[in-house]
């Protein structure tokens, strides 16, 4: 029993032993806020497990789709928004598991609301209309909204946010709670706006979950109109109302109309006139509808006066709002005018007091402008006279009149129009009459005579006897030296003796002045007087008269020279550079200030002795420097930097001689002639793995040039670093060092770089000049390694493919054999137009897995390729990086599936159908689509599904049998259908077919379009010449149809384009034939495009592209002479006879002649091989190769009744018989076929020639009847050989 008890104990102790418990779920309702962000955290999963194992969390169920869980702590965040509208509560499926149990879960999620609802109104229309006259404080329209939110979020309150016109914020008001829309003031639709734009917003009290308080609102325009109520009297426009009539004028003569409107201008009533009162009763009367007012009985402007004033009354033709007539009243007034019957007459007016005067007198200066005062005054009695003044005598030109139009009562005064010919020198008074007409009476006239003193002015200048003087005077003169004596004369005698004198300008007074009186020149200024500063001096000499009038002329000084200049070198210092070895030459150039040409500014160059100054020589005449001979920069002193310093001396021929001189430094340049050489000739350094831009040590060169531009070294490595070394150069005391490094961004590996680097390292100045050394660089080993990515193939998945589904998996491998390897998700990028740019379609696995994600669903047509990066980590690296070195990539291939129809491009085209493509198999019009699949899922196909005509005048629409077919075309990813006839069109039917086209792709996803084909008749068609060839017209067509458009609006369908004819005498080489029609389907008549096209602005751009005539060329008529005709008629008679007997002659001798040529056309023949015979048929009787001597009489309509007789019966011999057959044979070849018109063109027709006969030529005549006697000949032999070189015309 012990034993027993023993075993059981041991038993119990091993089972706790081994006993794993599962993880426990804690909470499980939550309360979320439904406006959580995407990718924060909503609430964490509570769980625990009694063994302490590392849990596990992982999401199940439908609604796992919006939250991610860590699977590592439990936090759950939302990965796709969450609406609490669409449902209060979620059940969300958890898994909890340690390793080795896994507890499922079921946690309740109550999400809270956010404010994330507009209001929404549910009015069906907000238009209204309020009578003008509606009360205060109405009712006139309740808006209504709701909200999906709860609590505040959910409560809406209304308010006006704008009203248009601003001034409706004063007439409407808003109820804030019910909506309610109420009239604040009082509407008028005449002195307020008719119309009213309210903006009305619904806005909720807020709310908010997370964050700040958030206020959701919606808007909506509401438009009020305003009815008009009969509620104003009317009123008078246009006034004040003055009108005006003649005395006596006949009964009705019409005077003014007065008008009256309706201020209720929403109503408009028609108004009614009468006339209330009238100063001067029984004169007028007024039309009550219209109200124009006229002449009732005769006026007497004496008796009446020069007014009548009325009371006019107007009234409503219907009763106002209170049942009252609508009236008002306006005040007219009519002037009476009078009739023109009192002359005009003079009048001398001295105050108010005027007499009648005929004689007036005036004064004026010579050559003065103005006006003249003559006391004269014109009057004419007549209330509304007008009366023309004008000038007559001899120098009425000299003056004008003023005014030249009086009134009633007008001062009149004379103006100068000509001031030159008031010259008292020649003449000293004028007489002048002035004559006043009467304009409305133009035998009305008075006539008065004036007399005009001139008197006399200063009116003369004085001038000099010469414009110019030209005066010489030498430089540095003394002061006080005459340098001439000018004087003016004044014919005036006022002025004799008293001009005075000055020189101008101001400035030429510090070198010369005159005297005020006697006009003496002289020098004012010895040392200024220098003429290297200034050599010639112009200055003014002007004299005055009494009255201040000026006259001047010119003096020109020059002065004259004498040595007083220094050479001047045009630099204070020259600066050269010459390398060493190389050849200095330079000007060193100099001026002197004193007269060109002369000794005194003739210059000499030398060099001053110096250390230097013997490597050197000078030109004494140029100023040229060079160097006697080669520079070298070594030779020099270090410390100068290669300067040298030479004064050069410049020295005029002047005497004395006057000198100045110059330095002049020359730097000679180093050439680079040392290379660098190396320290040591070879270097031995080491380097520990993994350490990126550790030194390995330094290697030492120098260059033996004295200057940093030669001097300066460059190390590189040229050979065995494989990038994985780098040197850097730094300068020292003596020489430069460079420091071998691992490269910064280079890792080395013991385990799979090289452990011994053996590096070539050259030395490089700046010329390229070289030297190179060794280093030999020893990795020393660390351990460390990164995982690695293996080859990714790539995959494809269909566009229609389900969220979750496996795409694809990474595979990552690490050399060490310790290692936990996960993958996270670097980019997902997705090719779309070509470009790639972020998406979100795939979602990566921590064990590598690629698949579908739920954001969004995938979409051939939008990408059609996606890229995945991701990063693989070792959790077990010790040191270094713990990831990839480079990420890894997986190209996602989308492959498209047949979703999308086909879509129809538009098209603005006109299709019409013209007598001309009316028969089967014609196209007519066309259509493109295209498809946004690829491939086989792209491809269209065009069917013709309905046709139906609607008729132009009836416009019914009816049922037609399938007139037309499509035919499918392709032109790179675009379909092109193009629109055939079935059968022929009846153009009887006037209007257009509508034509249903159905595009349908090979998923039997389609699209339909339907077609407008109009029907034009062929009286539509316009013919147009161009004085170019066709190939010309078709070259420019493009060009040609644009201008055509242009000048008539309407699209142009060309249905040919041909050649001129050749019997055409007009410019023309080719006609075009179209049409020109309109988007509607009618058509311009040729008279129509006639005068469209000859409008000027457009004719001129036609012509230019060739266009010389519309329509059919004209003929021009030529007149006839009987004279003529009957001369050509006796010389018409004379050549037929001369025919007829000549014809008679040759035809008793064809026959022979005939043969003879067939008997050496069959030698010829036979002589000739078939590598020099004419390709192809030629044709009998034709011109084809008139150019290579053919005979054009065998072209002549010759009657075959001349032709020549062939007797197959009479004695020929073979040869004939053979060339015979030959010539059958060939003639039998080209007129095998069609015997129609159209097949003529085969044989090359000459349109011209007669064919009411069956054969063109005698020839022709006798192959046929050669033909008809072979046919009836039992055995047929050809003995001719068949030679296409030769025709008949050859023959």
């Amino acid at each position: 029993m012990g034993g027993l008890t023993g075993w059981l104990l041991l038993l119990c102790l091993v089972c706790s032993s081994k006993a794993n418990f599962s993880p426990i779920i804690g909470q499980k309702l939550f309360e979320i806020c439904e406006d959580v962000p995407v990718d924060s955290v909503a609430f964490t999963i509570s769980a625990s497990d009694q063994d302490g194992d590392t849990l596990t969390y992982g999401l199940t169920g439908s609604n796992a789709g919006f939250f991610q869980v860590n699977p590592a702590n439990g936090e759950v965040t939302v990965k796709s928004p969450l609406d609490r509208e669409a449902g209060v509560t979620m059940e969300l499926g958890v898994t909890v598991s340690d390793g080795s149990n896994t507890t499922p879960g079921t946690l309740t999620l109550i999400l809270e609301d956010a404010n994330d609802n507009s209001p929404v109104f549910e009015n069906p229309n907000f238009d209204i209309s309020v009578a003008e006259n509606t009360t205060v404080g109405t009712s006139v329209f309740k808006f209504t909204a709701s909200d999906r939110d709860e609590a505040d979020a959910g409560v809406v309150r209304y308010s006006l946010v704008e009203i248009i016109p601003p001034q409706g914020s004063e007439v409407f008001e808003i109820n804030a709670v019910s909506g309610e829309l109420k009239l604040k003031g009082q509407l008028n639709y005449n002195t307020l706006s008719t119309f009213y734009r309210l903006h009305v917003e619904a806005k909720d009290l807020g709310g908010a979950c997370t964050g700040e308080k958030v206020f959701q609102s919606s808007r909506v325009f509401s438009f009020v109109t305003v009815v008009d109520a009969p509620d104003l009297d009317p009123v008078f426009v246009g006034g004040p109302y003055v009108g005006s009539v003649e005395e006596s004028s006949a009964a009705d003569t019409s005077v003014l109309r007065v008008t009256a409107l309706d201020e209720d201008k929403g109503i408009n009533d028609n108004i009614l006139y009468s006339i209330e009162a009238a100063s001067v009763e029984g004169l007028f009367k007024i039309s009550e509808n219209d109200g124009i007012i006229s002449v009732m009985s005769g006026i007497d402007r004496e008796a009446t006066g020069d007014k009548v004033t009325l009371t006019v009354k107007g009234r409503e033709s219907k009763l106002n709002v209170n049942g009252q007539p609508a009236t008002a009243t306006a005040t007219v007034e009519i002037n009476i005018n009078d009739i023109n019957d009192e002359e005009p007459k003079f009048y001398k007016c001295e105050g108010s007091s005027c007499v009648l005067e005929t004689q007036f007198t005036g004064e004026v200066f010579e050559h003065s402008l103005g006006a003249i005062s003559i006391g004269m005054t014109v009057k004419d009695r007549d209330k509304f006279a007008q009366t023309e003044l004008t000038l007559e005598g001899e120098d009425k030109d000299v003056f004008s009149v003023e005014p030249s139009t009086a009134g009633p009562e007008s001062t009149v005064q004379l103006l100068v129009r000509q001031p030159e010919n008031l010259d008292f020198e020649e003449k000293q008074q004028m007489i002048l009459q002035v004559i006043a007409t009467d304009k409305g009476e133009p035998t009305f006239q008075a006539t008065a005579t004036v007399t005009i003193t001139i008197k006399d002015t200063n009116d003369n200048s004085p001038t000099f006897p010469q414009n110019t003087y030209k005066i010489n005077v030498t430089e540095h003169s003394p002061a006080e030296t005459e340098v001439a004596t000018v004087t003016a004369d004044d014919p005036d005698t006022m002025d004799a003796g008293k001009i005075t004198y000055s020189l101008l300008p101001e400035s030429i007074l510090q070198y010369f002045d005159v005297e005020n009186n006697t006009g003496r020149v002289y020098v004012k200024n010895q040392a200024l007087l220098d003429r290297e500063l200034r050599s010639l001096y112009s200055a003014t000499l002007q004299a005055r008269d009494t009255d201040g009038k000026p006259g001047t002329t010119v003096l020109e000084i020059t002065l004259t020279d004498i040595n007083d200049q220094t050479p001047i070198i045009n630099r204070q210092e020259y600066r050269e550079f010459v390398s060493e070895g190389g050849k200095l030459e330079f000007s060193i150039e100099a001026t002197d200030g004193d007269e060109a040409g002369t000794e005194n500014s003739k210059i000499q160059f030398s060099i001053k002795p110096s250390t230097h100054s013997g490597s050197f020589s000078i030109d004494p005449n140029t100023g040229v420097l060079t160097n006697s001979g080669e520079l070298d920069r070594e030779a020099l002193n270090p410390e100068s930097n290669g300067r040298l310093n030479l004064t050069v001396i410049a020295t005029d021929m002047g005497t004395p001689a006057l000198s100045t001189s110059v330095s002049v430094i020359i730097t000679v340049e180093d050439i680079n002639d040392n290379a660098p050489t190396f320290k040591a000739p070879s270097y031995s350094f080491s380097v520990k793995e993994g350490e990126k831009g550790a030194s390995a040590g330094f290697v030492h060169a120098e260059d033996l040039d004295q200057t940093p531009e030669f001097n300066r070294i460059s190390f590189s490595i040229i050979d065995g670093s494989f990038g994985s070394f780098i040197v850097r150069t730094s300068a020292e005391e003596k020489g430069y060092s460079g420091n071998i490094m691992v490269d910064p961004d280079i890792e080395l590996d013991y385990e799979s770089a090289p452990k011994k680097f053996t590096l070539r390292v050259e030395a490089t100045d700046l010329e390229l000049e070289k030297a190179q050394t060794v280093v030999e660089v020893n990795v020393l080993d660390v351990n460390d390694e990164r995982p690695e990515f293996t080859s990714v193939q790539v995959v494809s998945v269909a566009e229609d493919a389900v969220t979750d589904a496996l795409v694809g998996t990474f595979v990552g491998q690490d050399k060490d054999t310790n290692h936990s390897l996960v993958y996270e998700l670097e980019s997902v990028n997705c090719k779309c137009s070509g470009e790639l740019e972020p998406c979100s379609w795939f979602t990566l696995d921590p064990n590598g897995d690629v698949r579908v994600g739920p954001a969004d669903p995938l979409d051939y047509e939008e990408c059609d390729q996606a890229v995945i990066k991701a990063q693989v980590v070792d959790l077990f690296t010790e040191k270094g990086e713990n990831n990839s070195v480079t990420p890894g990539e997986m190209v996602i291939n989308i492959g498209d599936v047949n979703d999308n129809t086909p879509e129809f491009y538009y098209s603005n085209s006109v299709f019409v159908v013209v007598s001309e493509s009316a028969s089967k198999g014609t196209s007519v019009a066309g259509v493109t689509a295209s498809d946004r699949d690829s491939g086989k899922n792209s491809v269209i196909k065009f069917d013709v599904r309905k046709v139906q005509f609607e008729d132009r005048v009836t416009n019914a629409v009816t049922d037609t049998r399938i007139l037309f077919e499509a035919v499918t075309t392709q032109q790179q990813n675009i379909y092109v259908g193009i629109i055939q006839t079935t059968e022929g069109l009846d153009l009887k039917l006037k209007g257009k077919y509508l034509v249903t086209v159905t595009a349908t792709d090979t998923g039997n996803l389609s699209n339909t379009t339907v077609l407008e084909i109009f029907t034009i008749d062929e009286g539509f068609r316009t013919e147009l010449q161009f004085r170019t060839t066709v190939s010309e017209v078709e070259q420019s067509l493009d060009e040609i149809k644009r201008k055509l458009s242009a000048a008539t609006g309407a699209s142009v369908d060309i249905v040919s384009i041909k050649d001129q004819s050749s019997i055409s005498r007009n410019a023309a080489q080719s006609f075009m034939l179209a049409y020109f029609i309109f988007s509607n389907g009618t058509a311009l008549t040729s008279s129509e495009v006639e005068k469209r096209l000859s409008d000027q602005e457009h004719f001129p751009g036609l012509y230019e592209v060739g266009l010389v005539n519309i329509g059919s060329v004209p003929v021009a008529e030529t007149k006839t002479n009987p004279l003529v005709y009957g001369l050509l008629g006796i010389v018409g008679g004379l050549i037929i006879v001369l025919v007829i007997l000549t014809t008679s002659l040759l035809c008793t001798r064809r026959n022979f002649r005939r043969k003879l040529k067939a008997a050496n056309a069959m030698k010829s023949t036979t002589m000739l091989n078939s590598d020099n015979q004419k390709g192809g048929a030629v044709v009998p009787g034709t011109n084809k190769y008139t150019m290579e001597g053919a005979n054009p009489v065998l072209n002549l309509n010759i009657s075959s009744a001349l032709a020549l007789d062939m007797d197959l019966n009479e004695e020929t011999s073979d040869a004939e018989k053979s060339s015979l057959s030959s010539l059958d044979h060939n003639y039998d070849t080209i007129m095998d076929g069609n015997d129609s018109d159209d097949d003529k063109k085969g044989a090359m027709w000459d349109k011209d020639v007669d064919e009411s006969s069956e054969y063109n030529e005698p020839l022709g005549a006798a192959l046929a009847q050669l033909g008809q006697n072979k046919k009836s000949s039992t055995a047929k032999i050809d003995l001719g050989i068949n030679n296409p070189m030769f025709d008949t015309t050859d023959l």
